[in-house]
């Protein structure tokens, strides 16, 4: 019973957090993409752990209290896309630790990154240019957003990686 409340509750602190980081998106206009993406960073320390299912649950959660009580939609989608991308990582990070060791496992990784990105970045772009951007762009530039898009990518990556590996290492034993 213990540790089931207190997965509850330490789910319930991330959530949270999780929702005032997309409410002070809304406030701290200069600020929305760090505060989306740290918010998207709770469904991977939620993952790590306590599961998948927990973890999902705990997405889901984020993504339907966001519609609720944040008063931009548009940056629940963001936010809903970003923990996607952090929770099927996850899975393929899981998953891959089970291939042979002989297999590159860190370029298929990166393989998969970029695939899974690019699944959801082109289409939102390509399809949502008037709510994204008011009007539809020019080839060049939607060819340089795109572009963008890959560099973003690798900046979004590192920061969950370092936050993951370097921050919530550091935190983890004071708070569970």
């Amino acid at each position: 019973m213990h540790v089931k409340a207190k997965k509850m509750a330490f789910g319930g602190l991330l959530l949270a957090l999780t929702v005032i980081c997309m409410l002070l998106g809304s406030v701290i206009e200069t600020n929305t993409l760090f505060l989306l993406a740290a918010a998207s960073f709770f469904v991977g320390i939620m993952i790590r752990e306590f599961g998948w299912k927990t973890g999902g649950a705990f997405y889901l959660s984020g993504v339907l209290l966001g519609m609720i009580l944040t008063p931009n939609k548009l940056y629940v989608v963001s936010y809903a896309g970003m923990g996607l991308y952090i929770l099927l990582i996850e899975l393929i990070w899981d998953k891959l630790g089970r291939f042979p060791a002989d297999i590159n496992r860190k370029a298929l990784f990166w393989t998969a990154k970029y695939l899974i990105f690019n699944l959801m970045y082109i289409p939102g772009v390509l399809g949502f240019q008037k709510v994204l951007f008011s009007r539809v762009l020019s080839a060049g530039f939607l060819i340089g957003i795109l572009l963008i898009g890959q560099a973003g990518l690798l900046v979004f990556d590192w920061a969950y990686e370092y936050m993951q590996r370097t921050i919530w290492s550091k935190i983890r034993g004071k708070i569970l």
